[in-house]
């Protein structure tokens, strides 16, 4: 902890000296009146800022005027123009952002008794907290306390960098508190994402007590008969519970955890096989819960661009899919792993570890082990039947769909009936997978997936009842220690989710977009918009932050910088796919190499896997598969693209894959090799 402070407090200080403290300043100003004689502002002018800020306007008008400053309304007292912002109910005071074209300034006013206090904050500050959280994450091994001072460091930049005062100190400290961690926990998302994993945890405890979990891994056992076949299973069900990668992560890591553990696969390969199939198979499938999120990001982002009129969003998500390298190729790279039985870095360590000591967890004690699971071996009355954990497993998978099909096709149609939706889509020209992803799409994705966990949760605890395997006293002590296991992941998630607004504040993403998503060759932008994705993705750890906040900018930009490069429309076409394909993918791979994405929290969580571990031993893995990306990338748009070319290129790389991990892959030794 002293370490922290120290390497905390020299970073702090060195920021002072790079932070202006303006006297006077403008700033560029839109402004447009309506017919309603509204001022509506979209950027402010500071006049003589030491002592006041006043408002000058496009017009002469004088008296009480409703003024719309960034889109809100606000009355204020105007006179030939100039509006006294120092007598209206304003919150100008704190930090601003200004942007117009290629220009960005991010400043913080201070209010005082003699005036104003202007500083302006160089963007790259933005970068802070991000690296502050990862680096001190990865350096000391301990996640919350390193995504803690990153919050911190964020509250101390956005509250203004006023050193002189011990008042700023208590206010950034208790802004982490009270504003960013309070925000990640009053977000309806964030808590359905909570409540799911409360309950998912709160069902594994249940049907781990009646013996239901042991009876799956005795089942699977007749199959998994090896180290590789039991990794090959974890991957299989991956890819069968493609519809969401929350379910995925949560399901296959629970169930799959102890199948593994018989045969001494490390817990840091199962996570990395929990973790590279979830999002990848989410990703790219036609029908799952990012569908409809990918699909709005792209629509918004197409209007007014005339290549694209002809176009439907899910019709160039479908088009963009022969350049998502990234995302097939990691499923292909993880069967390329298993089969050889090779690894390379600290993954080979881990699993060495594992086969020659019997120890899968990287602890190496119990007292080292996260204190994050219980004792969940079954009870003495169990009777170890397979189906009294596939049963309620089985009830989340299904529920999930039919409550998917359900609020989708209730999006869509009202009060219509699901048959009378279907058939005005039918009738609309749209083919069945097309109306059946706007479906999914529409969906609500956080209620179905509540519904699922909540029935799983009934289904546990009926079938452990029913079979008097426990009484209801047991029943609710394992439900309630089910529950607790879930805690420090979600602990971890809600810090993860308060930097993310940090960051969100500070505009770091747009900060990075600016600086290197513009001037590039056509053939060479859509990897600068890889490299700007899997950046953003890693720095905030959301994959689908990444994609709202670059799909609005990589594919009007793609378009321009087609345009004046004379490029011919259909390879603008394919150039724009590829942008669209690359922003996806490598979000994707941001978020698998960073330890403050949710999903890499959540496969942590799953496995039983120390989080950093888990990120360490994957990290090599995903740049290997996201370098090889890359090139496939580039060569693809080098040689114009299209659909056999981009699947002779893939098959290329998966042969280029395999003879790597064949070169610089080290066996893995053991008795368990055998298949």
């Amino acid at each position: 902890m002293k370490n922290l402070l120290l390497i905390l407090s020299f970073l702090l200080s060195a920021f002072s000296g790079f932070c202006q403290v303006d006297t006077t300043l403008q700033i560029a100003q839109k402004i447009t009146i309506d017919t309603n004689l509204k001022v509506i502002v979209n950027q402010l002018t500071l006049l003589q800022s030491a002592q006041e800020i006043k408002l000058k306007v496009a017009n002469s008008t004088s008296g009480k005027t409703n003024v719309y400053l960034n889109g809100v309304p606000n009355h204020v007292l105007c006179e030939n123009g100039i509006c006294d912002l120092d007598k209206a109910d304003l919150k100008i005071p704190g930090l601003n952002f200004f942007k117009e074209g290629r220009n960005q300034n991010l400043y913080h006013i201070s209010s005082y008794e003699k005036g104003y206090r202007i500083r302006h904050l160089p963007l790259w500050l933005s970068l802070i907290p991000p690296i502050i959280a990862i680096g001190l994450a990865l350096l000391f091994k301990e996640v919350i306390t390193s995504l803690f001072i990153g919050i911190l460091s964020g509250a101390l930049i956005i509250t203004g960098l006023d050193w002189e005062s011990i008042a700023y100190y208590i206010k950034a400290l208790l802004r982490t508190i009270d504003t960013y961690i309070l925000k990640a926990l009053t977000d309806s998302s964030h808590i359905s994402i909570i409540l799911f994993s409360l309950l998912i945890g709160g069902m594994v405890a249940l049907i781990s007590k009646n013996g239901g979990m042991l009876g799956i891994v005795l089942k699977l056992s007749k199959y998994a008969k090896s180290r590789v076949s039991a990794q090959l299973i974890t991957w299989l069900l991956g890819l069968l519970i493609f519809f969401d990668d929350y379910a995925n992560t949560l399901i296959v890591g629970n169930t799959m955890r102890s199948v593994t553990d018989k045969f001494k696969v490390s817990r840091e390969k199962l996570a990395y096989i929990v973790d590279s199939t979830a999002a990848p198979v989410a990703a790219v499938a036609f029908i799952t819960t990012w569908i409809g999120a990918e699909l709005g990001y792209i629509g918004d982002s197409i209007i007014g661009i005339p290549i694209l009129e002809a176009w439907t969003p899910y019709s160039i998500f479908i088009a963009s899919l022969k350049y998502a390298f990234y995302p097939i190729l990691t499923l292909v790279f993880i069967v390329i792993i298993i089969t050889q039985k090779k690894d390379f870095g600290p993954m080979y360590t881990a699993e060495m570890r594992a086969i020659k000591t019997g120890q899968v967890s990287p602890a190496k004690t119990e007292k080292d082990d996260e204190p994050n699971m219980e004792d969940l071996t079954p009870v003495s009355t169990a009777k170890n039947i397979w189906w009294h954990a596939a049963l309620p497993i089985g009830v989340v998978i299904f529920t999930t769909i039919v409550g998917l099909l359900s609020t989708g096709f209730e999006s869509l149609g009202g009060d219509a009936s699901w048959s009378e939706t279907w058939v005005s889509m039918k009738n609309e020209g749209g083919s069945f997978f097309t109306n059946l992803g706007n479906v999914i799409g529409a969906a609500d994705s956080y209620a179905a997936l509540i519904w699922s966990s909540f029935l799983g949760v009934v289904t546990a605890l009926v079938i452990t009842l029913g079979s008097k395997t426990m009484k209801l006293l047991d029943s609710i002590h394992w439900l309630i220690t089910g529950f607790k296991t879930m805690f420090p992941a979600i602990l971890i998630l809600v810090l993860a989710w308060a930097l993310a607004s940090t960051t969100h504040e500070l505009h770091t993403a747009e900060y990075l977009s600016m600086a290197l998503g513009d001037n590039v060759n056509p053939y060479i932008f859509p990897l600068v918009i890889f490299i700007l994705a899997a950046f953003i993705s890693f720095s905030t750890g959301s994959s689908w932050s990444t994609m709202a906040i670059l799909y609005p900018i990589a594919i009007p930009t793609a378009f321009a910088v087609c345009q004046a490069s004379n490029i011919s429309p259909a390879l603008t076409l394919e150039i724009i796919f590829a942008v669209v394909s690359t922003v996806l993918s490598a979000s994707v791979l941001g978020d698998h190499c960073s330890p403050i994405s949710d999903t890499t929290i959540l496969s942590s969580l799953a496995t039983d896997c120390n989080h950093i571990d888990h990120v360490k031993t994957q990290l090599p893995y995903a740049l290997v598969v996201g370098t090889t990306s890359m090139f496939c990338l580039l060569i693809s748009l080098i040689l114009g693209g299209g659909w056999i070319l981009n699947f002779v290129i893939a098959l290329v790389a998966i042969v280029g894959l395999f003879f790597a991990v064949k070169l610089i892959g080290k066996p893995i030794n053991g008795h368990f090799n055998s298949l």
